[in-house]
């Protein structure tokens, strides 16, 4: 049997007046991350959202600094939808207390969150320009990378053009059947209201015909895309997501297809912040890439030194235009030319490769003379095969990759007929000359894959990984960014912005208590 008293008394008493004891202040420990959070808050300049509201009518508004600080607080500890955060600030003692009483409704969250896009930006450059006055962004390398996150759209919600274009013949059908209904019935005793407005019925179905018609333009576009890239859409027609038309079916890491959208990401690699982030509609980020580095300029007053990105975003055209922006360029690159060491390099090209090593030149995987067995002579504009051929210019031929148009030189070899290695060079379907093309970014390639052969580089480029993926990883596991809420590119945009703008926040907070207390006696 217990002795009495062995419970422990109860601290409150619930019919006291007193809510709290002794203060709200005391139930948040002295090192909980949200007093840094409200701490970084308060130091940051809120006119630009302040400049959004009216300031004289309406009743006084809850201030932008504790909406804004709930969404990204809420997103550090998992909690995204307007309702979890509306219940976390009427019951969570660490959310009560950032927002110091407040209590917003999840109305006001779900429209806060797309309303302030402008401002948003700005607090995401005030966050990171802190970070750089404490020396925890340097804008010595940086890693970009892209990765798939599912939108607010069913995986099989998709339709192609085909099925688009019979669901809008049946929508047509059914709005002439109800509307030839209504005209036949005196509109007063049916309750259709003003004559100069359609009937609940009829604008729901006009709603719906609007969507469809405008995914079906977005359908037979991307079908006319997929026909110039040489695939028969008759035989392989674009999916067209239905809810959230403007994301695109791509393939998952899981395994399968869903309506997805690509946001990225470019990581500091001192301290891994992230120093800009977008969202694209597409399945490859190369595009990003060198509007990241503007945009990094804009924010930050100066441009990264070094830019470290994966084989995905290796194109000749990126390259070039980080060389223009005077910013090196690591990805990895191969030379299209002969190097030391391979069978095929010597100093003078007019020479032939010895008989002895032909087994030893590259080949592709088709089993022929690679291109890298050929030598190309800037100041004579042409190539020179293994056996010392010149192979002169003969014409330009437009090339079309991922939708860039783009011209590419054709230099061709008069010597073939009798030569020895012309069954190992030529191809089964070739015209009898062997053919080798250059496009405009040959030359960016080759000092690229000069780079990435030093220790230094690829010592670099190896930590691509831990700073360019370890973002993600946070933004997915702890803050569940695995599906946007929000549908349309730019509120996706938006959303993006809003995660990672927290993520830095938390992270600034962490890094401002890891100096205070190495500072502390």
């Amino acid at each position: 049997m217990l002795i009495p008293g062995y419970w422990s008394e109860p601290l409150m008493d619930r019919q006291h007046t007193r809510v709290f004891f002794p203060t709200l202040d005391s139930m948040i420990d002295e090192d909980d991350p949200v007093r840094l959070v409200d701490e970084v808050l308060t130091q940051l300049d809120w006119s630009d959202w302040e400049a959004e509201y009216n300031g004289h009518r309406g009743q006084p508004p809850i201030h932008p600094r504790y909406v804004a600080g709930a969404i990204m607080y809420g997103m550090y500890r998992g909690i995204r939808s307007s309702r979890k955060l509306e219940e976390a600030c009427h019951y969570r003692f660490d959310f009560i207390w950032l927002v110091e009483g407040h209590h917003i409704d999840h109305t006001t969250f779900a429209k806060f969150r797309t309303k302030f896009r402008k401002p948003l930006k700005s607090l995401f450059r005030q966050i990171g320009r802190i970070a750089m006055a404490l020396g925890l962004i340097t804008l010595g390398a940086v890693a970009f990378d892209g990765t798939r996150v599912k939108a607010n759209n069913g995986r099989y919600a998709t339709r192609t053009a085909k099925t688009l274009e019979q669901k809008l013949v049946m929508l047509d059908e059914l709005y002439e059947q109800i509307l030839q209904n209504q005209n036949a019935t005196d509109a007063s005793e049916r309750g259709l209201g003003s004559p100069t407005e359609l009937p609940e019925s009829l604008a729901d179905l006009e709603a719906r015909r609007a969507k469809i018609n405008e995914a079906l333009e977005r359908a037979r576009a991307a079908d006319e895309v997929r026909r110039r890239q040489g695939v028969n859409p008759e035989k392989n027609p674009v999916q067209i997501p239905t809810t959230d038309p403007e994301s695109k079916v791509m393939s998952n890491k899981e395994g399968g297809y869903a309506p997805n959208y690509t946001p990225t990401a470019t990581t500091d690699g001192h301290s891994g912040f992230i120093v800009d982030a977008d969202v694209l509609a597409e399945v490859n980020e190369t595009s990003a890439a060198v509007e990241s580095i503007d945009r990094i300029e804009k924010t930050f007053g100066t441009k990264p030194k070094r830019f470290i990105t994966d084989a995905g975003n290796n194109s000749g055209q990126v390259m070039q235009e980080m060389e223009a922006r005077d910013v090196e360029f690591y990805a990895p690159a191969q030379s299209s030319e002969p190097q030391p060491g391979d069978a095929a390099y010597r100093e003078d090209p007019t020479q032939p490769v010895p008989e002895s090593l032909w087994s030893d030149l590259n080949c592709n995987n088709r089993g022929q003379l690679d291109k890298s067995n050929f030598i190309y002579s800037s100041e004579e504009d042409q190539y020179y095969c293994p056996r010392g051929h010149a192979m002169p210019f003969e014409k330009t031929k437009p090339t079309d990759r991922s939708g860039v148009r783009t011209q590419r030189r054709v230099y061709r070899c008069p010597a073939c007929g009798g030569c020895p290695l012309v069954e190992k060079c030529l191809a089964a379907d070739s015209k009898g000359k062997r053919t080798i093309t250059r496009d405009a970014f040959a030359e960016v390639r080759e000092r690229t894959a000069i780079r990435m052969s030093t220790p230094e580089a690829r010592a670099l480029y190896n930590r691509r990984p831990q700073i360019a993926e370890t973002p993600f990883g946070i933004l997915k596991a702890v803050m569940g960014i695995r599906q946007f809420l929000l549908r349309g590119l730019d509120k996706v945009k938006t959303e993006w912005m809003w995660a990672v703008t927290a993520f830095n926040l938390m992270k600034l907070a962490r890094a401002i208590a890891i100096m205070r207390a190495e500072c502390s006696p």
